[in-house]
Parts: structure tokens; C-alpha cells; sequence
């Protein structure tokens, strides 16, 4: 169960929200800008009233993502080294989230 707290668009108990909502779309990111949780990208713009910071590459050891199923936090780091599934229960994460890094992470896919 997810003990911190995640905002979203139409969210459920797992963080899967109007945006993105397969089985494996579990995971929340704390948004650099205002630390607050989110589904995803469009939940963040949908309900905040400002735009998005990108997470710069010398701050990727904060614990900013979050697994919906276990309520796990993991650094920005772990998720990005985790292979697509969460490194404490197993549960798979969304290969295609990759293409969404750069909204986030300070994202160079050649420097990682």
C-alpha cells in the first residue's frame, strides 16, 4: 500500500491515473519543483500551478520515485539502474516510461 501520499487525475490505489493506467504504470515521481507526488507529467500540469523542473544529474541519490504497489521510495538513480521493476517487491514498472525521462531527469540517454 502506498504510504506516501501521490496526486493524480482519476488516481488509484496503485498510482495509475487517467493519463497512464496498465498494469504497470506503478510508480510516482516527487517533483523536483514543488516535492510534491505525482502520477505523471500531465497529472502535474493538470493540478499544479506551475511548470515542471527536471531532477539535475547531481541530485539523482534523492529518494523522489515511488512504488505503487510496495509504497517503496527509491532515488532517482535506483529507478533509473532498477531494469524496469521495483528493486524491493518485484513488481514491473513501464519500459515505455523511459521516453518520458527527459520531462523529469536531467536525461542524456549517451552520458547515462
Amino acid at each position: 500500500m502506498v504510504k506516501s501520499t501521490v496526486h493524480g487525475v482519476s488516481l488509484d490505489s496503485q498510482t495509475r491515473c487517467a493519463h497512464y493506467s496498465t498494469l504497470r504504470d506503478v510508480i510516482a515521481i516527487q517533483m523536483k519543483c514543488c516535492g510534491i507526488y505525482y502520477a505523471c507529467k500531465e497529472c502535474h500540469d493538470a493540478m499544479a500551478d506551475h511548470a515542471i523542473e527536471v531532477w539535475p544529474r547531481s541530485e539523482w541519490d534523492s529518494q523522489a520515485v515511488l512504488c505503487g504497489i510496495c509504497g517503496t521510495e527509491m532515488s532517482i538513480r535506483q529507478y533509473l539502474d532498477c531494469e524496469n521493476e521495483c528493486p524491493a517487491c518485484c513488481a514491473p514498472f513501464n519500459p515505455g516510461c523511459r521516453n518520458h525521462y527527459h520531462y523529469y531527469f536531467e536525461w542524456n540517454p549517451v552520458a547515462t
